[in-house]
């Protein structure tokens, strides 16, 4: 094996080891992830220990993190959702973004004596708050689907998408001389209206018929390869034009957003997008310069302080502005006063174009980290401010657990009667198959079916399960084992689980399980055609009550048989000397 394979495999050894450690004590102490990481690549990095080196080449390659964490949020964003979240996005969002960035800005050019190109490019980053830390913990708090989690959903978001239009003013105040030969502004809002118009026509005439096709082929790792094909090639065909590859991931994600095929992706791509972000963040802490902060310690925590407080004040009017009672202004503004992930890119986009020099980028690199240091502790004071969920909505475009959500997975006969049903009482439903015939009818009478395996944890994480109150597996066949369901149950465990068995032999194998309840198929129907014979025969009513009820008694006592005999062989043994009139039925 060559040195360089044999440092790439060292480095990352060392990398991914430090990760694990630090962000399991940082987790364990309540901390977040974020901050392990932060924390575990300075020290390994150049400035402490130097085990790890070349932390741009790292960084560069990490960035990927944040490309496909574009493309998780265009998939959060179907037009449903943004038509409902429109007055939070673009108003408070962009009021925010400005209010925060003009001040900040100011901030460093009175008091540091920045130039006035130098405090936009670095306000502009200081106004943006983590999307990695807020919504995990907001998440985990359950509080993502009330009314403050989903303001500060919509912040988050407008923030996401302001680091194009940041991106792109801090390349016209470029100072580099490499970028003078580049297009003009008016020619790069062209290229960006020409490549967003292309990818959405690609989206639509090539993508969806290429994830139908490898939909019905069912091959996972195809739906994997695809969707990473996807986000890299609209992030390629971006920079290929001298434009934000973040940008062409984003759109990706939102001309996928209304597909059927939305939530395997967004499993599929989740664990890439964890992985590439926590190197991120061990790249930005590997690149830290910890002299520059140690000479002057005190401006980056007063500088922190600055931040914190400037932007929990001015988020925290904004909310009383929009109607939100004091506390929960105050609570949102405490949450979002950090800085955030994007900050770190746009001061090395700002260190590139000359507008920053490389400590200033190290300082205020610092000052982000520092601040987003204090986010859990935040976090834990904004819990005092509680609020119930949002229970009635009509927006069905995502994963959701408003009320009492369900999740069905398997849409054939047997799911759409039972979808049908619930949905009578408004009750909110995601509908989860693996058949693209049937999703595609389903779509042409006013169903959205999600294309996906929903016997797997991780896109029933992303369909909502955790806040689900019911999933319902209503699939043909003996597709779900104990093993499944009881993984189901471990993950989900507020979740109420029912279970559609194929005949008997399965309901025997499930009945011990975590199910609320398991239903034969062919039960009730049989019941139903024998009931309707008798009439036929000219039998009384009550005569014909009395023989179901005797069956329904005789029939659950040799259930309860055979599921303690475990064994149906020897379970019809036993039946059959307790009761002659048999038990050898697979119904």
């Amino acid at each position: 094996m060559e040195h360089a394979d044999i440092s790439m495999v060292r480095d990352g050894t060392i990398l991914l080891g430090a990760g694990l450690i630090f962000v399991l004590v940082f987790r364990r102490l309540g901390l977040g992830a974020t901050l392990g990481f932060l924390v575990a690549g300075a020290i390994v990095g150049p400035q402490m220990l130097g085990l790890v080196g070349d932390a741009e080449a790292k960084l560069g390659f990490a960035e990927l993190g944040i490309t496909l964490l574009l493309f998780i949020v265009g998939l959060e964003l179907s037009p449903q959702r943004l038509w409902r979240l429109k007055e939070d996005i673009f108003g408070l969002g962009l009021i925010q973004v400005v209010a925060c960035g003009v001040v900040l800005a100011a901030i460093l050019a009175l008091a540091a004596r920045f130039s006035l190109a130098a405090a936009l490019a670095v306000g502009m980053p200081l106004a943006l708050s983590s999307t990695a830390q807020v919504l995990p913990m907001l998440q985990s708090a359950g509080r993502l689907r009330t009314p403050f989690g989903e303001r500060a959903f919509s912040i988050l978001l407008f923030q996401d998408l302001s680091i194009i239009p940041m991106i792109t003013i801090i390349a016209a105040m470029s100072r580099n001389p490499t970028d003078v030969g580049g297009p003009s502004g008016w020619l790069l809002g062209l290229y960006t209206v020409l490549a967003i118009g292309g990818l959405v026509a690609a989206g639509r005439f090539v993508l969806r018929p290429l994830f139908r096709l490898i939909g019905n082929l069912g091959e996972r790792e195809m739906f994997v390869f695809a969707a990473l094909f996807t986000v890299i090639a609209a992030a390629a065909v971006m920079e290929f034009l001298g434009l934000s590859t973040a940008l062409g991931a984003f759109v990706a994600g939102v001309m996928l957003a209304d597909s059927p095929y939305r939530h395997e992706l967004e499993a599929d791509v989740e664990p890439f997008r964890a992985i590439l972000l926590g190197l991120f963040f061990l790249a930005v802490g590997m690149m830290l310069n910890l002299g520059a902060i140690g000479e002057r310690p005190v401006f980056v925590v007063a500088m922190a302080a600055a931040l914190i407080a400037a932007k929990a004040g001015i988020i925290t009017a904004l909310g009383l502005a929009f109607r939100m009672k004091w506390r929960q202004a105050l609570a949102l503004g405490l949450l979002l006063s950090q800085g955030g992930e994007f900050g770190f890119v746009l001061l090395a986009q700002a260190q590139h174009a000359l507008l920053i020099a490389p400590d200033a980028a190290s300082l205020f690199g610092a000052i982000i980290t520092l601040s987003m240091a204090t986010t859990p502790f935040l976090m834990m004071f904004t819990r005092r401010f509680r609020e119930e969920p949002i229970v009635a909505s009509d927006d069905r475009d995502g994963p959701k657990a408003d009320g009492a959500n369900a999740i069905i997975v398997g849409y054939g006969r047997f799911g759409q009667t039972v979808g049908q049903m619930l949905m009578t009482q408004d009750i909110p439903v995601t509908l989860i198959d693996t058949d693209i015939e049937m999703i595609d009818i389903a779509a042409e009478f006013g169903s959205k079916v999600y294309y996906g395996d929903g016997t797997r944890l991780d896109l029933l994480r992303q369909a909502g399960a955790a806040e689900a109150e019911l999933i319902l597996f209503c699939m043909d066949g003996d597709q779900l084992s104990p093993d499944q369901l009881e993984a189901v149950h471990e993950a989900f465990p507020k979740a109420a689980l029912y279970v559609r068995a194929f005949d008997r032999r399965a309901l025997v194998k499930l009945k011990p399980g975590p199910a609320r309840a398991v239903v034969r198929e062919v039960l009730e129907s049989a019941v139903k055609m024998a009931r309707l014979a008798m009439g036929g025969l000219g039998i009384a009513p009550g005569e014909i009550d009395r023989a179901e009820q005797m069956y329904r008694a005789r029939d659950k006592e040799r259930l309860r048989i055979q599921v303690e005999a475990g064994d149906m062989r020897a379970a019809r043994a036993m039946v059959a000397e307790q009761h002659p009139w048999g038990g050898g039925e697979r119904s």
